[in-house]
């Protein structure tokens, strides 16, 4: 059975922003390496909020996840492309920081 919670909804939505923006960044000029290592971190990271099994744990792929958005964020690339890393970026270090009770908010973790 699946509990919809903050902490999920904040991972869901951050992991599927990073696949998304690494999608667009592999049609579009830039790196399209960094972009291929964004969308399989990024998925591998939402299917860990749902199945257990996956290697390396959410908490690990997030952490992989939040350090090639950076990379992202500061290599140029296309324009008007930095939104969406910006927020996927915000996101997936807030969750990080949720999820392993860094800051302990009532009702999100």
């Amino acid at each position: 059975m699946l509990t919809l919670s903050w902490l999920l909804i904040i991972g869901l939505v951050g992991g599927v922003l990073a696949v998304v923006d690494g999608a667009a960044r592999t049609r579009g000029r830039g790196t399209s390496i960094l972009g291929i290592i964004e969308i399989v971190a990024g998925a591998l990271f939402v299917l860990s909020l749902f199945f257990p099994g996956i290697p390396f744990g959410s908490v690990t792929l997030a952490i992989v996840t939040l350090i090639v958005l950076v990379v992202q964020l500061v290599l140029p690339g296309r324009r008007g492309g930095s939104a969406m890393t910006l927020v996927a970026l915000i996101l997936t270090a807030a969750w990080i920081v949720l999820a392993l009770r860094w800051v302990a908010i009532p009702g999100v973790n």
